[in-house]
């Protein structure tokens, strides 16, 4: 009875709107994007059986820290695939444990040989930064999806200024980086996971990243835009034309999103409105919805928002809006499988 109290009150606040979140000042558009985000602090992830990875700084002198789960058995000189999984906002690495991505890892195989089982999974962590999303989720611990200067060279120099590269990007890169130099990775398996704005954050990275084979994610809204996101951008393939457009670096990438017809914010039709622009890109999407007991459909409820930019004030009932945030809040443990099968079948056709 609590619990569906606390989820009623959350989702009010989510699609009532006017009182919701702190006043953000415009945001100057630039090429990339919104400017980077403001942040208050590092946060140091409780990893539980895992291996606590850092502290690294990153460029604005932020410990950044990540979990590492291995398989029990790695086997000598046996090279493993990675799924790298990237976290909700307002929640830490440790969240994982939420999903059952780590129960599977001594008993599937990424690969083509069904009795070479196991992978690794690295957790990195984000850092308490300002979002724009609604309130309670307009600062906090997340992902940094709104400043898109993710090019794989680094810093990228336009006149007198210089645009720096995404900072939990370069966290990211530091930390797939630091894994493969042990020499147990397979770099023709580098997956990304993950969910919510982690998903966000993922689908970002992996369009961007080309050592990154594959990206499967859970419920993210659109990185290039969504809720009152002020500086809105369209992913393109090639040299943007203007500031509404932003280039992807990996448009190779093979990508799987995973969300509920009805979920939380206007979600699913945002995650249609993602899975156009990127086909429109070159980026092949295998768009999953599903309804409120995991099963799979094709379109959205429409009592759960209907307006494709997910704005804050959502189009969602009340009551959509509770049951959005209840599927929003489940991991689709029964979809996991068929998240990891999506991996095995798409390994990086080059070696990087």
């Amino acid at each position: 009875m609590k619990r569906t109290i606390c989820l009623a009150m959350i989702a009010c606040l989510f699609s009532c709107g006017s009182v919701t979140k702190d006043s953000v000042a415009p945001a100057a558009c630039g090429p990339f994007g919104d400017p980077s985000a403001a942040v208050f602090s590092e946060v140091k992830p409780n990893c539980g059986e895992g291996k606590l990875i850092g502290p690294w700084k990153d460029a604005d002198r932020i410990d950044r820290y990540a979990c590492l789960y291995e398989p029990k058995s790695t086997g000598a000189n046996r090279k493993l695939p990675m799924i790298v999984y990237l976290h909700p906002s307002l929640f830490s690495a440790g969240w994982i444990t939420q999903t059952n991505i780590l129960d599977l890892q001594d008993s599937v195989s990424l690969t083509d040989d069904p009795k070479n089982v196991g992978y690794i999974v690295l957790a990195p962590q984000g850092r308490k930064t300002t979002h724009y999303y609604p309130f309670p989720d307009n600062k906090g611990v997340g992902w940094d999806n709104w400043y898109r200067q993710l090019n794989p060279t680094g810093d990228v120099k336009t006149g007198d200024t210089t645009w720096r590269e995404n900072a939990d990007a370069a966290a990211i890169d530091h930390f797939i980086a630091a894994e493969v130099a042990t020499g147990k990775v397979d770099v023709t398996r580098i997956y990304v996971s993950g969910w919510s704005n982690g998903a966000a954050m993922g689908y970002l990275y992996a369009v961007n990243r080309p050592n990154i084979a594959a990206a499967a994610v859970y419920s993210g809204p659109d990185p290039f835009g969504a809720f009152d996101d002020p500086c809105q951008q369209r992913p393109v393939a090639g040299s943007p034309e203007n500031k509404q457009q932003i280039q992807i670096f990996n448009p190779a990438a093979r990508t799987m999103q995973i969300h509920n017809a009805c979920d939380i914010g206007g979600i699913c039709p945002n995650g249609e409105q993602l899975a156009s622009e990127l086909n429109a890109a070159g980026v092949v999407v295998d768009d999953v919805i599903l309804d409120n007991h995991h099963r799979r459909v094709y379109s959205c409820t429409d009592s759960c928002g209907t307006d494709p930019k997910a704005p804050e004030k959502s189009t969602a009932s009340t009551m959509g809006s509770i049951i959005g945030l209840g599927n929003h809040m489940r991991w689709p443990k029964e979809w996991t499988t068929t998240m990891l099968d999506f991996f095995r079948n798409h390994p990086l056709k080059t070696t990087p």
